[in-house]
């Protein structure tokens, strides 16, 4: 499953946001720029977290964007959820009975797919922005891609 530039993206900013807020509003052209990211799909984005109820803007001299929440309390599942990001790893529609066979029926490994989705959403929504900007997230993810940690360390032995 890869998650699509849109949900990336909108994790991305309202990280930058929460960091460089300190209680002010944050133009969106210094997100833009800091992050490497089109300010017109920043505007896109913007726009959804705004009705998600996870970003306020703030107009005039001096405007941008203020988290509406304290970042303790939104959840990065919160983010891509707002953008319209559907957090799914199967062809099929979630929970519709109907498979994604021609025949409707469901492939034989869809329930491991359905179920990885399940896992990947109570992971993001276990996360808080707080827990990204302050780097609480567990680097331990490089052992499964070729790194030297425990695991490969294990299977030395």
């Amino acid at each position: 499953m890869k998650l699509s530039t849109k949900g990336r993206y909108a994790v991305m900013a309202m990280v930058d946001l929460a960091s460089h807020s300190q209680g002010s509003p944050v133009a969106l052209a210094d997100i833009a720029e800091r992050q490497e990211i089109s300010l017109s799909y920043l505007e896109q984005l913007f726009g959804k977290l705004r009705k998600g109820g996870l970003v306020k803007s703030v107009r005039g001299p001096g405007g941008g964007y203020l988290l509406s929440r304290i970042p303790q309390q939104t959840r990065i599942s919160d983010i891509i959820l707002a953008v319209d990001e559907p957090i799914q790893t199967t062809r099929c529609s979630p929970g519709s009975p109907a498979g994604c066979h021609n025949n409707k029926g469901r492939c034989l490994t869809h329930d491991l797919w359905e179920e990885l989705g399940n896992q990947i959403y109570l992971y993001l929504s276990s996360v808080s922005l707080a827990d990204v900007c302050e780097r609480r997230i567990l680097g331990s993810s490089g052992m499964f891609h070729g790194g030297t940690g425990t695991a490969g360390a294990v299977a030395a032995q």
